[in-house]
């Protein structure tokens, strides 16, 4: 019962904060103070594999944006004796013929994950093992926290057009946002931070760079998902794996109410209280680890 109820809080805190700009795992650290799976190697993986339940919020919620063989897309690219077709040749002719926007859009999200990818390979364990403790949360929280504020104050004033479609957005555009995304390696960037701000720095709209920063969620977090459960596949018990289920099931209908709220609330509102509650959150880390702790 007392496992259950530790998965249940952080499963919440998963999905509440994963797509959010306020960094999953600044609060995933505080958390754990108070709130840990054992043993610790155990802990790491609930935290990273339970992602996955978030990922899945994301394709569900934007499935039909993001499926370039949806029948409504598609259908414009029919001959005109597909009717006449037997099941077979239809399903290999719709196959053949996906919807050349959504994969424009599918090209972008390749080429963005690209910098997190190969920076990720090659400097993921340096940074485990000198970034990843409650200083470095708590410099990045104030850090990016300022940055928020500081990019919705000069968009205020900004005059231009700002892009409403990724699809419009250059490549090279494409891969810089890449590389925002890629400074949220180090912990308490937040990658959905780094990549909005990113984003609007490089002429995105909010909603634009929110949905974007999302689809680029699926790949990198799959991939980081994935290589925790490869690694961990033999590891755990039957238990064990039934409370990472159960943390997935969670975080993924958590996420799917916290997605559809915060676009709604990005629609009519800025990110300039998420930068103050990054601030705020900073000095309450800095205080904890820092004098109390």
């Amino acid at each position: 019962m007392i496992n259950f109820i530790k998965v249940l809080i952080l499963s919440i805190v998963e999905g509440v904060t994963e797509f959010l700009p306020v960094s999953s795992t600044g609060h995933l650290i505080l958390v754990n103070e108070f709130v840990k799976l054992e043993p610790a190697e155990f802990s790491n993986a609930f935290n990273v594999i339970i992602q996955l339940g978030a990922i899945m919020a994301v394709v569900v919620l934007y499935f039909k944006k993001l499926n370039p063989w949806d029948h409504e897309k598609t259908y414009r690219y029919y001959p005109k004796n597909y009717d006449k077709l037997n099941s077979q040749s239809r399903f290999y002719y719709r196959l053949t013929h996906p919807d050349q926007r959504t994969m424009e859009l599918w090209k972008r999200v390749i080429v963005g994950v690209i910098p997190a990818g190969v920076l990720g390979l090659l400097f993921d364990d340096y940074i485990d093992a000198h970034f990843f403790n409650p200083m470095v949360v708590a410099t990045m929280l104030l850090v990016w926290g300022i940055i928020i504020i500081l990019v919705e104050k000069r968009n205020k004033n900004r005059n231009g057009f700002i892009n409403d479609n990724i699809i419009n957005v250059s490549y090279r555009t494409v891969l810089a946002i890449g590389f925002f995304q890629a400074l949220a390696m180090i912990p308490g960037t937040s990658r959905s931070a780094a990549t909005i701000m990113g984003a609007m720095i490089l002429g995105l709209s909010r909603e634009a760079a929110a949905e974007f920063s999302f689809f680029l969620a699926i790949p990198t977090m799959l991939g980081a998902t994935l290589l925790k459960v490869v690694k961990n596949v033999q590891g755990f018990t039957g238990s064990q794996w039934l409370l990472i289920l159960l943390g997935m099931v969670l975080s993924f209908v958590v996420a799917y109410v916290v997605i559809k709220k915060f676009m709604e609330y990005i629609s009519k509102n800025d990110f300039i209280p998420f930068g103050i509650y990054r601030i705020i959150l900073s000095i309450i880390v800095f205080l904890y680890f820092g004098i109390i702790k």
